[in-house]
């Protein structure tokens, strides 16, 4: 049996075309997708889908006003699906609406808030480890970027490789569940993405979708630019986001609606897991406890891991040497390659879906169509800096 890839899609032209095609060319996915979420929402909060997506209408006039193009490109992956243009907002929509502070329960015909149990259980649901890796960190001298992805197992078949070719911003290479707009990925101006879940709920002020501020961070050219993005939105629930780019730098954000903390790589090797490493946000201190208790154990284990780069020799060692990091089994099921939980229900596993690995320096995008450590990285058809749109320096 030939081992499983991921399938690769790239689209093109004005926002509503390039729509259109990716929502033709996901469409059974995308539908597995809505099936899943159906189910996952109606079993850990009893909504159904149509509550779901009155929910997650609240962001169509906030990614309306902020980025009114990716409005059009949802609409147009509505129109290649054939399904509504609120189902799409809700599947890039559907971390907010979890950690909602509006989040309730339906029983009975009434309205009933989460039990925190309820809570617990969702918040634990997302996991990623991310790193940057260059300069003393580096044997072979390049800069690397990549992350496990954990999320849910149900999803699994609907996760697609995407390029966006979209003059005059950078041509994107993304990782995205079926008709996401957004997610972590590379751009041809050398600037890599890796994003987390950090959890907490904060205030009530509307803010904006992940996938929308992701999605911004990469259509810059230049770092400083992906930062304003990052520091000058509000997203509507709190995120790591970890930015390397080729020329070998790489500073992480852990970005919440209230507020900003940062870090820089020590020795060129920076990993970041689903706790707040530099700081608790005083809106949480009081009573915080991580999103994923696993993360304590993750983080220390891929710094471990990775500083084996320190010795490499060229690319092809250091991509053997980042499997072997990113495939550690330590705390499994739970460790930093994830695999799902026999104890838990079926709707409720969750799974290393994707580990990535960018060689930023090279352009080379290399993925796995599931966990890392029982199958090889998938070399992407596309360079980075491929084509006339590519920022080859």
């Amino acid at each position: 049996m030939a081992p499983r890839t991921l399938p690769i899609i790239e689209i093109s032209g004005n926002p509503l075309d390039r729509g259109r095609q990716y929502g033709e060319a996901v469409r059974p996915r995308l539908h597995t997708a809505l099936a899943y979420y159906e189910e996952a929402f109606g079993h850990s909060s009893g909504l159904t889908w149509k509550q779901v997506t009155d929910r997650a209408a609240r962001w169509l006039d906030p990614v309306r006003d902020y980025a009114p193009d990716l409005v059009e490109e949802m609409k147009g992956i509505a129109d290649g699906a054939g399904v509504d243009l609120l189902d799409v907002l809700a599947l890039n929509a559907r971390g907010e609406v979890i950690y909602d502070r509006s989040f309730a329960r339906m029983a009975e015909g009434r309205q009933e808030l989460e039990t925190p149990a309820e809570v617990a259980a969702e918040e634990r649901s997302e996991g990623c480890t991310s790193f940057a890796l260059y300069g003393e960190a580096s044997g072979d001298g390049r800069v690397w970027a990549g992350q496990n992805w954990d999320w849910r197992a149900g999803v699994s078949d609907t996760v697609v490789m995407l390029r966006i070719v979209q003059p005059p911003k950078p041509t994107l290479i993304m990782q995205v569940e079926a008709g996401q707009i957004g997610r972590q990925g590379a751009n041809s101006a050398g600037i890599a993405l890796n994003a987390n879940g950090l959890g907490g709920r904060f205030d009530d002020a509307v803010g904006l979708p992940q996938t929308v501020v992701r999605r911004r961070v990469l259509d810059q050219h230049t770092i400083t630019d992906a930062l304003e993005v990052l520091c000058r939105t509000r997203a509507h629930i709190a995120s790591n986001a970890l930015l390397t780019c080729r020329e070998g730098y790489a500073v992480d954000l852990e970005t919440t609606p209230a507020g900003h903390g940062w870090m820089h790589p020590t020795d060129g090797l920076l990993v970041h897991g689903n706790h707040y490493q530099a700081g608790v946000p005083a809106a949480l201190a009081a009573g915080y406890r991580p999103l994923s208790s696993d993360s304590l154990v993750r983080v220390p284990r891929a710094e471990q891991g990775l500083r084996t780069l320190r010795g490499s020799t060229g690319p092809d060692e250091s991509r053997k040497l980042i499997k072997q990091a990113m495939s550690d089994h330590l705390g499994l099921p739970e460790s930093l390659c994830t695999h799902p939980d026999s104890r838990r229900p079926r709707v409720e596993h969750w799974k290393t879906l994707v580990s990535s690995c960018v060689d930023l320096t090279g352009g080379d995008y290399h993925v796995t169509a599931g966990t890392p450590c029982d199958r090889d990285y998938q070399h992407l058809p596309w360079n980075l800096y491929d084509g006339p749109y590519g920022d080859a320096g």
